[in-house]
């Protein structure tokens, strides 16, 4: 307990003993370690969250070098998760973290046992893999958060949080509302989502990262990764939007900040024992 307590004193400080107990005790789980949630990640770490998984099937790619926590000039080709986890070990060693290298889709969805958790955080781009996501962890006890489109944005002021169907100016919370009511299955319950209603347009080329597929060249299976998955999005998608660090790092930040000011909200109405 030793290391924890001199990492955490600050936080201490400000919130307390119960609520660092409350924060140490909560299971969290991220669906997306990008833009976004790569930096939830590290904010959850750093303010005591000890038990978290991490899910994502992707490699650090050069183009997430700009914007994603963990991605640099030495973890280009590694598994996202597992390069993640490194880092976030090295915030707090003692911390539980499960990196899976996994999809959430419609055949690993149960998997997960989504039930297991207090938070379920999203913050993946796949449409149809967010509206299940959202549908099945709106079904849970759990708390959940999601995030709505980061891209195409650069003005952080314009970053808010509010509930799913009070959303304004993001197309992607406009898309998952329309897909809702064509499968006339909605949300089981209200949740916050982080978004801006601030919408560019890209003002350079689409580039990829200098290969035909654009999968770096350190992504490709060696003999130590038989058997692992090595996905890369990019040629998968219509249309590829600029994004910056500040912008994704800020949806990832207000989506911690909604984690532990509920956790702290929830522990000071606990009755006194």
């Amino acid at each position: 307990m030793g290391i924890e307590k001199g990492i955490f004193k600050r936080t201490q400080l400000l919130l307390g003993d119960a609520a660092m107990d409350g924060i140490a005790s909560k299971r969290v789980i991220i669906f997306g370690v990008g833009g976004v949630g790569s930096w939830c990640a590290e904010s959850l770490v750093r303010s005591g969250i000890m038990r978290l998984t991490i899910v994502d099937s992707d490699r650090v790619c050069i183009t997430n070098i700009n914007r994603q926590l963990m991605a640099t000039t030495e973890t280009v080709g590694q598994v996202k998760v597992w390069a993640l986890r490194d880092r976030l070990l090295q915030i707090n060693p003692t911390a539980e973290i499960d990196a899976r290298q996994q999809i959430f889709t419609d055949s690993t969805a149960e998997s997960f046992h989504l039930d297991d958790y207090d938070y379920i955080i999203d913050a993946i781009d796949s449409l149809k893999d967010k509206v299940l996501l959202i549908q099945m962890a709106t079904r849970t006890k759990a708390v959940f958060f999601s995030s709505m489109g980061a891209a195409l944005k650069i003005d952080p002021t314009r970053i808010q949080v509010a509930e799913f169907w009070k959303v304004k100016g993001c197309p992607l919370a406009r898309a998952l509302r329309q897909r809702f009511k064509k499968m006339k299955s909605f949300p089981s319950r209200k949740f916050l989502c982080v978004f801006s209603d601030e919408l560019l347009k890209n003002e350079g080329h689409d580039v990829t990262c200098g290969t035909e597929k654009c999968l770096c060249p350190k992504a490709k299976n060696g003999p130590g990764d038989k058997g692992l998955l090595n996905h890369e999005w990019c040629s998968s998608k219509a249309q590829i939007n600029g994004t910056l660090a500040h912008i994704t790092a800020m949806f990832g930040f207000m989506i911690a900040g909604l984690v532990i000011k509920d956790i702290t909200e929830r522990e000071k109405k606990q009755p006194l024992s």
